[in-house]
């Protein structure tokens, strides 16, 4: 746990997941203090925060939650005066029945754990989509005979990193796997890959706005998520299709609260993929383009829909900026100088802006990109410009007599 003094009286909230930094900066953007619980603890993260604790899992396991530290987390955030409750973000669900047993934990502000469930647990929600006559790709929960053209995707992972080819994985792993039902297959379709931000409250919903997801491939992982871009323009049809669709979810699920759902386009044709219960890092992009629309951030409006049953203002029709953002796999192992993380923590495109002395494996995230321009063409291309620039800055900000002016580009 590490604290920075605060003579504030503003209300605390609590925020968590693998990254909190995005939550965190909303927040403070609406006037909170913030307690952050991540396992990356950036000095971004810290700076907007009033105390962050490390809940981060063994190094043998990868990038993840420990549930015993999240939950004690919890409890110790409990003490602190005038707390909101708590909000999760990616990398909670894996968690859901550790926090669910759980007691002496602040008030989730957020979808019920049954609210949750109905749109997790793929048996339940495939069922709810078919129920509700909403299109998604063919999906079986048990070996498929010819595993070409397959998807393995487990359960309550998130990021793309629980999507696998199913012929990559062999037949014997994939009988064990779904025999524990630890995931479902998920025929591989076409179609361009579409987030939509929505925030509901009392059976109402709002789209905040539509956005292109970015994937790439790491490994054995096809389609990890490596950002968005937006918000883009999609048909009429379109958005109405997606409307019904959330609308509905909402109404037989309970959602409430920003949430965002992802799904393929093709043409006009729409099919679900699946439904994130809880705010979702997409918020960046809209809170970049519009930041008037909502004077006090994203997680207020959430915050807002939660306790008191209140939609936010509609998103504006027309965008006059758009915005991309893009996280940064490292290419190979390296540590952190003070030279790099301060030249990422004053270079306005970077956030997540890892500590020195951080130790990042090749594949791990080094930070995160974000840029502002008139067009999403202009948006790719100044995204691979930053990237190149950071990509440099780990190659030229490791000697510890570099002056700054050396790295910052």
């Amino acid at each position: 746990m590490i604290a920075r003094p605060s003579s504030s009286q503003a209300p605390f909230v609590a925020v968590a997941g693998l990254s909190a930094r995005m939550l965190a900066q909303s927040a403070a953007r609406a006037g909170l203090r913030v307690a952050a619980l991540d396992i990356f603890g950036d000095r971004d993260t810290r700076e907007a925060s009033a105390i962050w604790f490390d809940v981060s899992g063994p190094a043998s396991h990868g990038l993840c939650i420990d549930g015993a530290r999240l939950v004690d987390a919890l409890q110790r955030v409990t003490r602190l005066p005038n707390l909101l409750g708590w909000i999760g973000t990616s990398g909670i669900e894996p968690l859901a029945r550790e926090l669910l047993d759980a007691r002496g934990l602040p008030r989730l502000i957020g979808n019920s754990p049954e609210a949750t469930a109905a749109v997790r647990e793929p048996e339940r929600f495939f069922a709810l989509l078919d129920a509700l006559h909403i299109a998604h790709p063919a999906v079986s929960f048990t070996v498929p005979e010819v595993l070409h053209g397959w998807l393995f995707k487990r359960a309550h992972g998130c990021g793309g990193t629980h999507i696998e080819g199913a012929d990559s994985l062999g037949r014997g792993a994939l009988s064990s796997l779904s025999s524990e039902k630890r995931g479902y297959f998920q025929r591989h379709s076409a179609g361009r890959s579409v987030s939509a931000l929505f925030i509901g409250a009392r059976g109402e919903v709002s789209i905040l706005g539509f956005a292109e997801q970015l994937t790439c491939a790491l490994g054995n992982l096809p389609f990890v998520h490596a950002g968005a871009v937006g918000p883009i323009e999609l048909p009429p049809r379109v958005v109405a299709q997606v409307h019904e669709a959330v609308s509905a979810l909402c109404a037989h699920a309970g959602l409430t609260g920003i949430n965002s759902c992802d799904f393929l386009l093709d043409g006009d044709a729409i099919q679900l993929l699946e439904i994130n219960a809880r705010p979702s890092s997409t918020m960046t992009l809209y809170e970049t383009v519009w930041p008037h629309a909502w004077p006090r951030g994203l997680l207020a409006c959430h915050i807002d829909a939660c306790r008191r049953g209140r939609l936010p203002d509609p998103a504006p029709t027309h965008a006059a900026w758009r915005a991309g953002q893009q996280v940064l796999f490292s290419p190979r192992r390296f540590v952190v100088s003070q030279a790099f993380s301060d030249a990422c923590l004053h270079d306005p495109a970077c956030r997540d802006v890892p500590m020195p002395d951080t130790l990042v494996e090749a594949g791990q995230p080094v930070c995160t990109l974000v840029v502002r321009a008139p067009t999403l063409a202009e948006v790719h291309r100044a995204l691979a410009l930053q990237r190149e620039a950071v990509l440099e800055r780990i190659e030229t900000c490791h000697e510890p007599d570099y002056a700054f002016i050396h790295c910052h580009s």
